[in-house]
């Protein structure tokens, strides 16, 4: 009896399952406000450089006087005529401006001034924010392997309250990157290891709807809630604040959450993983007969103890590399996510310099992940993980490809269809990125998972950094960052194509069985396999519709 069955016998789809959901929703609020804090506490309004003669006119004119500078928001006045025409020019740089606050919130960079000439100290506390996430990444993948999962999901995100809350008393660029790394230390970190732990607790059916709806469900709820939040409380230190204390509540987590028994049981702790087991099966309501235990326990001895003495303190992530299939199938996941990352990464934080305010366009890009989420799920039950990551990377792909070409025409000019489009592209990629992820995660191997991950993850943060240069080559030519895109996401179409399908099998625990896994599998054999599927769960829901009218016989009787 191997894992899957033991724990369909104390259950993969009852209120333990429901308590992971639950618990994993409150973690993607919380997560995509500390990951998305970075933007919310930079946003930089329309402002001028102040003047005397300026106190008493509308923001109307004075967007009118300065804009006939190259510079409007750093040009200086050393005299302003009242006919409105003719200005003299000051030789001193600004200093003090005029900032047109957007719903009255006060930003870190109007607070500090970094705007014109200091515009990139923020820039800077970003970067070293991405510069811990791939540090924390990392990191956090190894302890995930060799301590457990929920330690490192605690530690996590430790990191990113403290990291939050140290920035809140930030005046100078060293102060403001120190805590900026500290807090990209749990960037992923804090996300993907509860990830990992429920895909290895929850039925395939579950995984796919239900895993996916609640990711962009309450991810959403975030990104909302991060956006109005900052409107409320008028301050980027408050909003940080209150932002970076419910990251704490995930320490309730190690009361609450069972350590994953499957990496139990390649650490050869066959009787921890047994007695989580029990607990799941407690929760559930489930009566599981000793002699199930047994079983399983003859089927870990048998099948891992001897693989787990060899690899338990030798097995490492290079060991991937060493088998054909396995190294083939490690570089083809890293080159994914060095493709989907810096795509996400583009559209989902392109919220500025649409012509909205980026509040209001924080909480349109939200509004897109519940649908998004629900959508992926369903499509990863009925057709499978490949071809709902093939097919939307192509579809986003083409779509970002015809974007730019209407961008060349110069609808750029027109709001609704430049917000319309940008939606409709954040649309795409949550579906693109959140496929590639549950299906890149569930060809890693359970003994190395956690670092495995962690890699992938790694290598598309580091890609990220192209992401300002992609954007960049718009001023060059308009459609070249869009064109771009919608060829990267076709290439990691492409590579996916050649990943073995993961739906209704048995995932792989140890090194070996992830060679193994998939192998005589054809590119297009999923295609097949997905309408022999069809068929089969046709026959199946006959056959119980006919079995449950001859049980209910009787009963009418």
């Amino acid at each position: 009896m191997d894992f899957e069955e033991i724990l369909a016998k104390c259950g993969n789809n009852g209120r333990y399952q429901f308590l992971l959901l639950a618990l994993y929703g409150y973690l993607m609020v919380v997560v995509s406000m500390h990951y998305f804090s970075q933007n919310v506490i930079s946003f930089v309004p329309d402002h001028w450089c102040y003047h005397e003669q300026l106190e008493n006119r509308s923001f109307a004119e004075i967007e009118a006087i300065y804009s006939q500078f190259e510079r409007p928001s750093c040009t200086r006045l050393e005299k302003i005529d009242e006919d409105g025409q003719n200005h003299t020019l000051s030789t001193e740089r600004c200093n003090r401006w005029i900032y047109k606050y957007d719903f009255g919130y006060r930003s870190m960079n109007t607070e500090l001034n970094w705007v014109c000439d200091e515009a990139y100290k923020p820039r800077v506390g970003q970067s070293l924010f991405f510069v811990g996430s791939v540090c924390g990444t990392l990191i956090l993948g190894l302890l995930g392997d060799r301590i457990g999962r929920i330690k490192a999901l605690i530690l996590a995100n430790w990191c990113g309250f403290l990291g939050d809350f140290s920035t809140i008393f930030a005046n100078s660029l060293v102060s403001f990157s120190i805590s900026r790394f500290v807090s990209g230390l749990a960037a992923d970190g804090n996300s993907y290891l509860m990830y990992i732990l429920i895909l290895e607790y929850v039925s395939p059916s579950l995984r796919n709807v239900g895993l996916n709806t609640v990711l962009g469900s309450f991810y959403c709820l975030g990104l909302i809630g991060a956006s109005w939040l900052a409107v409320w409380v008028g301050h980027w230190r408050i909003f940080l604040a209150c932002s970076s204390f419910p990251l704490l509540l995930v320490t309730l987590f190690y009361f609450l959450v069972q350590e994953s028994a499957q990496w139990l049981v390649t650490r050869n702790d066959i009787d921890g993983a047994i007695r989580r087991l029990h607990r799941v099966a407690k929760i559930n309501r489930r009566q599981v007969a000793d002699d199930d235990f047994r079983t399983f326990r003859s089927y870990c001895e048998q099948h891992y103890r001897k693989d787990v003495k060899e690899e338990q303190c030798q097995v490492k992530l290079l060991d991937m590399l060493k088998t054909p299939r396995m190294r083939s199938t490690a570089f083809k996941l890293l080159l994914i996510f060095i493709i989907i990352t810096p795509c996400y990464n583009t559209i989902a934080r392109n919220v500025e310099g649409l012509g909205i305010s980026p509040f209001i366009m924080f909480s349109l890009n939200a509004l897109t992940l519940p649908p998004s989420g629900y959508l992926q799920g369903l499509l990863q039950d009925r057709l499978g993980r490949k071809a709902t990551a093939v097919s939307w990377m192509t579809i986003t792909g083409l779509f970002a490809a015809a974007a730019g070409l209407v961008i060349s025409q110069g609808s750029n000019q027109n709001v609704v269809l430049l917000v319309g489009l940008t939606l409709a592209a954040r649309f795409g990629v949550s579906i693109a990125d959140g496929a590639s992820s549950q299906f890149s995660t569930e060809l890693i191997p359970t003994s190395v998972r956690g670092r495995g991950v962690a890699v992938v993850h790694v290598a598309g943060f580091a890609a990220s950094f192209l992401s300002p240069y992609i954007l960049h080559l718009g001023t060059y030519f308009k459609p070249a960052p869009s064109i771009i895109l919608g060829l990267l996401f076709l290439s990691g179409a492409y590579v996916c194509l050649l990943l073995p399908e993961t739906r209704n099998k048995k995932l792989p625990m140890s090194l070996a069985e992830g060679e193994e896994f998939g192998r005589g599998e054809g590119i297009f054999d999923f295609l097949t396999n997905m309408l022999k599927g069809k068929s089969k769960e046709t026959a199946v829901e006959m056959c119980t519709k006919e079995e449950d009218t001859l049980m209910t016989k009787p009963v009418q009787q």
